[in-house]
């Protein structure tokens, strides 16, 4: 940071033992990887169904893929999609991007087939990695793409033998054949391809570049890719690490949250990968298995939505065990309800670990967390206090005037994790990144939130409208314009209603057009479109037919309105 910041920091007092200020790594991804992998070669980088790597395998497979990403004509800041859950060949790939010096676009795997063509048409992706799996999406688009290469793995060529036969006999039956001809490549014949490469496929990377791209809503919710780079993701990994000292080299992170999600990419793996930590890599999550797998690898920290906590407190297999090793237990990606925090405290004290659950908050503007709740003080209903180098101020929404403490206003941050942009729109990138006369660039996060006079962070709600569901961002402006281009429906609105287990799920209210049936077979047949257009995370549990839909004075639909129906409803 420069000598020009003036910005205020309430909290340099309270830090405890996590320092203001760090020293950051300048190289690329893989550089940071590689520079651990030198100093604990033989410690484990991850592990996956039953079979481990060590960091000093990871890197060789990293150069491997490196060499057949080069050879297949990936230069440097071209975009390559992934669209992988937490898989061995998914983290493989994402640093022999960063090696070749490309951009990983980063995307859901069960993304609907017109969201993939967005999302690949947005980055201007020649090349695709996913599993055999999802194929079928990624053909029925790709005429419409740029697309040139796409790269098949599977989950089976990851597992050992024994692992391996009974995966066959399960998930490996329900994948669709893939036709003989089908113009992709499989995994095997793209690791030998590096065998061609004669030439230097090692790019160097410099802090500024860009790396990444994930995507969210940002402030106006329509989707947008967010531009990162090596130094916002290694400043992030430092800053981990800084705000939890108790970690060493070798502690386990039960890794679930996916790589698509700047939750699970920046904390989960890199924040890991990069201080010598091991991924137990989750690529399904159900609550049985991740309950199983705490135990199993006495997991020293484990991340992860409200969502994850409640249904963990539902599991009867976790009756009796014993999580001592726990040392570090943290929720994201949604507001932490008082209660549960609670209940899931009282949890991990029955379970004999030591601490609580620690709650942060961040966007995917700036990776992912940019804020965590201390070990040595809590305030209930806080979200913690800023990250070293991070600077937070709460202003009146949309102003660069600061409210006093205590009164609520817009969240806004600044730090090392700020992204570069958002890719294709210089508007709305200058919209939310805005140069202050204190010399930082803040992030106008669209949240609102208060803080107190020592530098304390609470979050209060959402200036934009948008649904968390399950720690995923719907927007439900995208889900209304893929609703209502229904040739049945004259106007939607899609909200967000309370969900004890999900935080929140989507319901859909239509005002059908002239003469269509407000029927159970309407119904069917909008739910099996919904289903096609819109992904398994953002899909409406429900759709309500009504003759009109509320409106305001300015004769906008009062969806707040509607929020507040079933917001009785639940409460009735």
């Amino acid at each position: 940071m420069t000598e020009q910041i003036t910005a205020k920091m309430p909290w340099a007092n309270h830090m405890g033992e996590i320092p203001l200020h760090l020293q950051y790594f300048q190289g690329g991804l893989f550089d940071a990887v590689e520079r651990i992998a030198a100093a604990y070669p033989d410690h484990i980088a991850f592990d996956f169904m039953g079979k481990s790597t060590t960091y000093k395998t990871l890197v060789k497979q990293i150069e491997e893929c490196a060499k057949a990403l080069k050879t297949l004509g990936v230069r440097k800041n071209d975009r390559v999609t992934i669209a992988m859950p937490n898989c061995p060949q998914a983290i493989c790939v994402f640093y022999a991007v960063n090696l070749v010096g490309g951009i990983a676009n980063m995307i859901h795997p069960l993304s609907a087939e017109n969201e993939i063509e967005f999302y690949l048409n947005e980055s201007e992706s020649m090349t695709v990695i996913t599993l055999d799996q999802f194929y079928s999406k990624f053909e029925a688009v790709r005429r419409n793409t740029g697309v040139v290469n796409v790269v098949l793995a599977s989950i089976r060529d990851a597992l050992s033998p024994t692992i391996k036969a009974g995966y066959m006999l399960t998930e490996g039956r329900k994948i669709e054949k893939i036709p003989d001809d089908a113009p992709v490549i499989r995994w095997k014949q793209f690791l030998k391809l590096g065998k061609c490469c004669f030439w230097n496929y090692k790019v160097e990377r410099e802090a500024e570049e860009p790396a990444v791209i994930l995507y969210s809503g940002g402030t106006t919710g329509t989707t947008k890719g967010i531009l990162l780079t090596n130094g916002n993701f290694n400043a992030l990994a430092a800053q981990i690490v800084a705000t939890n000292p108790m970690f060493e080299p070798g502690d386990k992170m039960l890794a679930a949250m996916p790589l698509f999600h700047g939750f699970g990419l920046g904390v989960c793996i890199h924040s890991m990968l990069a201080n010598g930590g091991r991924c137990v890599l989750v690529p399904r999550f159900t609550p049985k298995s991740y309950a199983k797998l705490i135990v199993k690898y006495r997991c020293n920290f484990i991340a992860g939505v409200p969502t994850l906590y409640e249904a963990l407190l539902r599991i009867h297999e976790m009756d009796k065990k014993e999580l001592s090793f726990l040392k570090g237990v943290f929720s994201g990606g949604d507001s932490l309800s008082v209660e549960l925090k609670k209940k899931f405290d009282r949890f991990l004290s029955e379970h004999k670990a030591g601490i609580q659950i620690r709650e942060g908050y961040g966007t995917t503007e700036c990776v992912t967390a940019s804020c965590l709740t201390p070990t040595h003080k809590v305030k209930e209903g806080s979200i913690g206090l800023p990250f070293p180098d991070t600077y937070y101020k709460i202003v009146k929404p949309g102003t660069e005037e600061e409210v006093p403490y205590g009164e609520e206003g817009e969240i806004l941050l600044a730090g090392p994790t700020v992204m570069k942009e958002y890719i294709n729109h210089p508007e709305e990138t200058a919209q939310t990144l805005r140069k202050h006369a204190d010399g930082l660039t803040w992030v106008y996060t669209g949240d609102l939130g208060i803080m107190d006079d020592e530098g304390f962070i609470y979050f209060k709600g959402r200036i934009k409208r948008m649904i968390v569901s399950s720690g995923y961002n719907i927007y439900p402006a995208q889900l209304e314009n893929i609703i209502d281009a229904h040739e049945k429906v004259h106007m939607s609105c899609v909200i967000g209603i309370p969900d004890s287990y999900r935080m929140q799920k989507v319901k859909a209210f239509v005002m059908l057009k002239e003469g269509v049936s407000a029927n159970e077979e309407t119904k069917a047949d909008l739910m099996a479109y919904c289903r096609k257009n819109i992904a398994k995370y953002a899909m409406p549990y429900d759709i309500e037919f009504r003759e009109s839909l509320p409106k305001t004075l300015v004769g906008k639909v009062a969806y707040r309105q509607l929020e507040e129906e079933e917001l009785a409803k639940y409460n009735a």
